[in-house]
């Protein structure tokens, strides 16, 4: 590890001795819409230290960034909580370095917020890994930054062809800032909401506290799933999670939600008529922050918890009566994270605010195009996705017209290399005679395996220089390449049908719950008496969901054990389920898989034997790929696990259960960072998933799939057709037979008749 002080630790010096003139105070340094510190506040409270870090990945690099060709210079953006202000501030700083480019001893210089901090040497080590760290000024570090690296050596390299594969540094994406501040206090003001206990300014994974009452009741988890899908949808690529308190008081900032009069670790919260969000000081620092949501029923709550997501609070409100508030009621598919498909869309609506479908220079970086589907769309086999490409290069006479293309990936898939000129024969002599033959629209028919719940739609301009360009060309910035407005993908033939269960289609999209983006036919189910890990897996479920529609559950509701009879269990009847459960909750799991092919023995998940009669229909179906014993064997074979189970809905043979299922709360708890690695998430499918240290994720198909979605009739009989093919043979082969064997007798009656007709009288 290499430490370097260089030119850092001078600005540091420059920079942090203003701190301690007269003339800068704490309150000079806190952002405009943060009051300073009262001075009751200051005397009593003890402002706590924050140890944070922040990545590259987490600044929009995942894969790092790269300077290479005749990109010498890049950049990245990166924002900074809004309540805290930097102590201390290091960079660790990870680069690849080519062979051709430590040869140079080139230097690379770094610079923040437009302050140079500093360069490190770009030279040959043992490997073609270089690690440094650098001393950072506080006082440098702002909400907004900008961490911007240059080559020094680049314009001597500028005129060089070919320079990709040769001279090349990456800075690494798990290249961080690691960072010491201290909290400052907001004061008990909702119009802060979502902020302190969220903050759009952290780029790191946030970690939300949320409390409940001695006495678990559902209307509280209800209104606590439908502020954490809330916060989900605030968090997008951030990453959030929950950690749930019973009837205990978070040390640092929390939400709690109960009913009026009712405590929670010593804090008994406010008599009310009516639905109240309130938020007060933390009885343990005064510098965290409590609010309260406090309802009498589950409708009260509801509206408390609905309200605080509007926001839009006056400034300086501590305290809020709630009114009677109007719930959207969410149509089948209409989540707002979801590419429609009732008509064709338009590639600049998926593209967000801060981005643009132009691309300036030679050297950008790839237009990116992302956006969501639902999981469960379905073409027949030779549809295809049409996909329509406006585009239009720089006209500039130095461009080799042969050379350069339009790249098209899709998911990392390569599509196709879009030429600047039409490539016939025709349209190549009219060229070459002086004619206008640019190409400038392509239609690219997608087949449907590559539109996941998540896509991305990648377009790169590789423009190459002629071989005599001037080097001035190589940097021009006054060039742009764009794709045009009138480029469109269209998923409008395309049906919501699909086989069911399938938790690939949970853990990428929360379906089928998020078919009703609000929840509105789904019950989230727990046992009656919850562990705080399951209450909190419950929360992270519900902010996943949030995540991937974009709306909020305005309507779920939530169950405390397995209904056996009432109002209760006619609710269940016309609902999807989502459970959360641990090994140890024996009597909610027997009761709940009771009539599943899963059962429960011992703290031990297993897999129910089917009887002949199951053996033979599922037989006859054409169901032969079922893995009831290999799974079996797995579950009884591991005994620290967790993971997903799916089947059938006991109470509705169109509707689906999935429960989320840890043989124990450590091993429960782990759920939330294993759905958020890409390698476990492609490895879940099938309808039962586990999950272990040792051998990652298993999955395996062990229950009887059934269609679910939109199908005409007529098309049913095509489809079931199709997916049993070799039924459909062993049935023709058998009607073949049969009707072979009547039409053999009759022709032996008919050959005795003509060959003895005194017989026949």
């Amino acid at each position: 590890m290499k430490r370097l002080t260089t030119l850092a630790m001078l600005v540091g010096t420059l920079f942090m001795a203003p701190l301690h003139s007269e003339e800068t105070t704490v309150s000079s340094l806190l952002p405009v819409d943060l009051p300073p510190p009262t001075a009751a506040q200051s005397a009593s409270a003890f402002v706590p230290s924050v140890v944070s870090s922040v990545s590259l990945a987490q600044m929009g690099q995942p894969q790092g960034l790269t300077l290479s060709g005749g990109q010498f210079q890049g950049g990245v953006d990166f924002t900074l909580p809004m309540d805290q202000v930097i102590t201390n501030a290091r960079l660790a700083l990870n680069l690849k370095i080519s062979p051709a480019m430590a040869a140079r001893n080139a230097t690379l210089q770094l610079m923040l917020n437009g302050q140079p901090l500093g360069t490190v040497p770009l030279t040959a080590t043992d490997s073609d890994l270089s690690r440094y760290q650098l001393d950072i000024p506080a006082a440098l570090m702002v909400s907004s930054n900008n961490l911007s690296f240059k080559i020094n050596d680049g314009d001597a390299m500028q005129c060089q062809r070919d320079l990709n594969d040769k001279y090349r540094v990456t800075v690494l994406p798990d290249s961080r800032f690691e960072l010491e501040g201290q909290q400052l206090d907001i004061g008990t003001d909702l119009s802060h909401f979502p902020r302190p206990f969220f903050d759009s300014m952290q780029m790191s994974p946030t970690s939300i506290a949320m409390a409940f009452g001695s006495t678990l009741s559902a209307d509280a988890i209800s209104a606590g799933a439908l502020i954490s899908s809330w916060m989900g949808i605030q968090a997008d690529y951030r990453g959030i999670s929950f950690a749930v308190y019973h009837d205990r008081l978070p040390e640092q900032n929390g939400i709690l939600i109960g009913h009026p009069g009712e405590q929670i670790g010593g804090l008994t919260l406010p008599q009310t008529t009516q639905p109240l969000l309130k938020i007060i000081d933390n009885p343990a620092n005064p510098v965290y922050k409590l609010l309260l949501v406090v309802g009498k029923d589950e409708h009260e709550l509801r509206a408390a918890a609905w309200r605080l997501t509007r926001g839009n609070f006056t400034p300086q409100t501590s305290a809020l009566d709630v009114t009677a508030q109007t719930i959207p009621l969410s149509k089948p598919y209409d989540a707002p994270r979801w590419i429609p498909t009732d008509r064709p869309i338009k590639l600049h609506e998926l593209i967000r605010k801060d981005q643009t479908l132009t691309a300036t220079g030679i050297w950008h970086s790839p237009l990116q195009v992302a956006f969501r589907a639902a999981p469960d769309l379905f073409l027949w086999d030779g549809e295809t996705i049409p996909l329509h490409i406006g585009y239009r290069f720089p006209t500039e006479n130095w461009i080799d017209e042969q050379r350069s293309w339009l790249s098209m990936t899709m998911n990392d898939t390569f599509l196709h290399n879009l030429p600047v000129n039409k490539q016939g024969a025709l349209e190549t002599l009219w060229h070459k005679l002086g004619g206008d033959a640019r190409q400038e629209s392509f239609d690219m028919p997608l087949e449907p395996y590559m539109i996941y719940g998540d896509n991305q739609l990648s377009l790169y301009f590789n423009i190459v220089p002629k071989a005599n360009a001037p080097c001035s060309t190589l940097l021009n910035n006054n060039i742009k390449s764009r794709i045009d407005d009138d480029s469109w993908i269209d998923l409008s033939h395309t049906r919501h049908f699909a086989l069911l269960p399938n938790l690939s289609y949970f853990v990428g999209a929360s379906f089928p719950f998020t078919r009703m983006a609000d929840y509105a036919e789904t019950v989230l189910m727990l046992p009656q008496n919850p562990s705080e890990t399951q209450l909190a897996t419950l929360l992270d479920m519900a902010a996943r969901s949030g995540n991937a529609t974009g709306t909020a559950l305005g309507h779920n509701r939530v169950l405390l054990g397995v209904p056996t009879g009432g109002g209760l269990r006619e609710l269940v009847r016309d609902r999807d389920v989502l459970a959360v459960t641990g090994m140890d909750q024996h009597d909610f799991n027997q009761a709940l898989l009771a009539d599943s092919p899963f059962t429960t023995h011992d703290n031990t998940l297993g897999v129910r034997a089917p009887s002949l009669w199951q053996k033979v229909q599922r037989w006859m179906a054409g169901d032969w790929a079922a893995e009831g014993l290999e799974a079996d064997r797995y579950f009884s074979s591991n005994e620290a696990w967790r993971g997903f189970i799916s089947f059938r809905s006991p109470w509705n043979d169109e509707r689906l259960v999935v429960l989320a299922l840890g043989s124990s709360d450590e091993q429960l708890s782990h759920l939330h960072s294993d759905l958020a690695s890409a390698r476990i998430n492609a490895g879940i499918r099938g309808d039962a998933a586990i999950i272990t240290n040792e051998n990652g994720v298993r999955s395996f198909r062990v229950g009887e799939q059934f269609p679910s979605g939109q199908m005409p009739p007529q098309m049913m009989v095509v489809w079931y057709a199709n997916q049993h093919s070799a039924l459909l043979a062993i049935l023709g082969l058998l009607v073949g037979s049969l009707a072979g064997w009547l039409f053999y007798l009759a022709l032996k009656k008919r050959e005795r008749k003509r060959l003895h007709p005194e017989n026949s009288k």
